[in-house]
């Protein structure tokens, strides 16, 4: 597994759903859950890497989730 690639998922509030950020060329997501979030990486990542990169091989896809939290102090 020479090549990596990222996803990470950053929550949007406003839309209160989970959106994508990646170098991998026509991936992206917007789900509900973090579950939902990671099988949809396992089903697209793989067609978009061999279509859109001729990415044939095993890779490494790290994934990463980003949420802030705001909150009061007591």
């Amino acid at each position: 597994m020479a090549r990596s690639f990222y996803v990470k998922a950053f929550w949007d509030p406003e839309g209160n759903v989970w959106c994508s950020e990646s170098d991998i060329p026509g991936l992206v997501l917007q789900t509900g859950t973090l579950e939902e979030f990671e099988d949809l990486i396992r089903h697209f990542a793989p067609d978009l890497l061999a279509s859109n990169l001729g990415v044939h091989e095993p890779v490494a896809i790290r994934f990463e989730a980003v949420r802030q939290l705001d909150l009061a102090a007591a």
